[in-house]
């Protein structure tokens, strides 16, 4: 097998096992949230815990990279993540399962973007595109097989069994990385920004979870008021700091790249849209539909069944069209899928939920493709470390924001039905609201020149083959020219 297909199905193998149990946990949201005592709006917190902790700790992941070698962070990671893991399963109330899920984001946040960075590192960037999706198709088998998997473990036995999964797949994940992947690391790694760090960490922290426990209870409004405030002022002094410091855990600098800028504005936008649909979509289908878990499970996963689709087709489709044609119609079409989920009530039949989900994921899944790759256009070698840091701590911040964004529409549609009872009138309004976001990316990516990532999507090559062959033509059509005048003169 060649490089080009080894080493995106090694990082696979990480990205298999988180999928899996983000699409896991969502599904099962609800009997983990009545065994534990709380709500499964409240239960959310386990899922923000997560993608914070994931905000928190990139940062320091491609420091990490260089310093200790890609391979033995990556493995390292994967324990971690399994340790949590195991967490996860022992836990008796939400505290401990916040917990769990914390140490789960710590591994996370290692996991896949020092595997990213690995296959950045190892790829030649004209073949970046189908090494990009050859590292997403076996990734995406989890969100596919979590749905009814989750659903059939807690339908049928218990929801602590669904993270024990992860045990298996971390051992064998570990063994591969371990013998396969070079031990990649810088020669001359730069100086560690540990007070970026802190205030990177603290600023993402104190904004992220205090706009999530907006309007829970959970918390009293002035301690919610004082974690966003905190968060700001501390951002605010990372920011000051990156421009006096030679080696930033965060580069600001690196969004003067076009394609980079686009990919994780409009990216962020988008991923905040899309992020709410694992969230939202099987609270509808349990609570507002009334469906088991495992029925819940099945339905979801045609989502994930039509991105899989779309994969083998992903460059090819890119290469034809270039980057910013596609990523901007591409975005409108995928948020009209997403709002067509506000359109499901009880009555509406299963198969046309799935119909849509099927056709929907085959859209996202392209403009994932897309926006994960364009990023790194215009990157330098030397420049990837902190590339892949900016780009996950994006990535991340706008799935926890698109659970947040959902949840909070939910409960504020609730608030303006004056009722304490979810049900699934309650839903329709946060599909729209996360659609309209997810629409908005498509102006940054309007915004980007025609021949943005020609380079890596080959498209470059397609109009250099189309000049010379009009070239060819008009010179073939000069000289034809010059034969019959001859004749015509002789």
């Amino acid at each position: 097998m060649t490089k080009e297909r080894l080493i995106p199905l090694i990082v696979a193998a990480a990205l298999f096992m988180e999928n899996m149990d983000a699409t896991v946990i969502a599904t099962s949201l609800p009997a983990i949230a009545a065994d534990i005592g709380t709500s499964p709006l409240t239960l959310k917190l386990a899922i923000t815990s997560y993608l914070l902790s994931l905000a928190v700790f990139i940062p320091a992941s491609g420091w990490t990279a260089d310093r200790f070698g890609a391979r033995t962070v990556f493995s390292a990671a994967i324990a971690v993540f399994m340790v949590g893991s195991i967490g996860c399963a022992l836990s008796h109330s939400i505290t401990d399962f916040v917990l769990a899920r914390i140490l789960q984001g710590l591994g996370g946040a290692m996991m896949t973007p020092v595997g990213r960075l690995v296959l950045l590192r190892s790829i030649d960037k004209s073949a970046l595109v189908g090494a990009m999706a050859w590292m997403t198709v076996p990734a995406l088998i989890g969100p596919v097989i979590g749905p009814p998997l989750g659903g059939f473990i807690t339908t049928y036995f218990s929801w602590h069994w669904i993270f024990l999964i992860n045990i298996p797949i971390g051992l064998a994940g570990i063994f591969f990385a371990q013998r396969y992947i070079d031990p990649i690391r810088s020669d001359n790694p730069e100086r560690f920004d540990l007070y970026g760090l802190v205030l990177a960490g603290v600023g993402l922290a104190g904004i992220a979870f205090g706009l999530s426990v907006a309007g829970l209870g959970l918390l009293p409004w002035p301690v919610v008021v004082s974690l966003v405030a905190v968060g700001t002022i501390s951002m605010t002094l990372y920011v000051l700091h990156a421009r006096r410091t030679a080696s930033p855990v965060l580069d600001f600098s690196l969004m003067r790249l076009t394609t980079l800028r686009a990919s994780i504005l409009g990216g962020f936008l988008f991923r905040l849209g899309i992020g709410a649909l694992p969230f939202l979509l099987p609270l509808l289908m349990q609570i507002g539909f009334g469906l088991s878990p495992f029925q819940s499970g099945l339905v979801t996963f045609a989502s994930s069944a039509g991105a899989m689709g779309m994969k083998p087709l992903a460059a090819r489709i890119i290469r034809t069209f270039g980057f910013r044609k596609i990523m901007t119609a591409n975005a409108l079409v995928s948020s009209l899928f997403l709002a067509a989920c506000a359109l499901f009530t009880p009555a509406t039949p299963l198969l046309l939920i799935m119909i849509i989900l099927l056709v929907g994921g085959f859209f996202r899944s392209l403009q994932f493709t897309a926006i994960n790759t364009v990023a790194y256009a215009e990157v330098q070698t030397a420049q990837m470390s902190r590339a892949t840091t900016l780009v996950s701590v994006g990535q991340q911040l706008a799935i926890s924001a698109g659970v947040a964004v959902g949840a909070f529409s939910v409960e504020t549609t609730m608030a303006w039905r004056a009722t304490t009872t979810l049900g699934a009138d309650d839903f329709g309004p946060a599909f729209l609201v996360v659609a309209v976001m997810a629409a908005l990316s498509a102006y940054f990516f309007w915004r980007m020149p025609d021949d943005a990532g020609h380079e890596i999507s080959g498209r470059k090559a397609i109009e250099i083959s189309s000049k010379k062959g009009e070239a060819g033509a008009a010179a073939k059509t000069a000289t034809e020219e010059t034969q019959t005048a001859r004749d015509q003169r002789l």
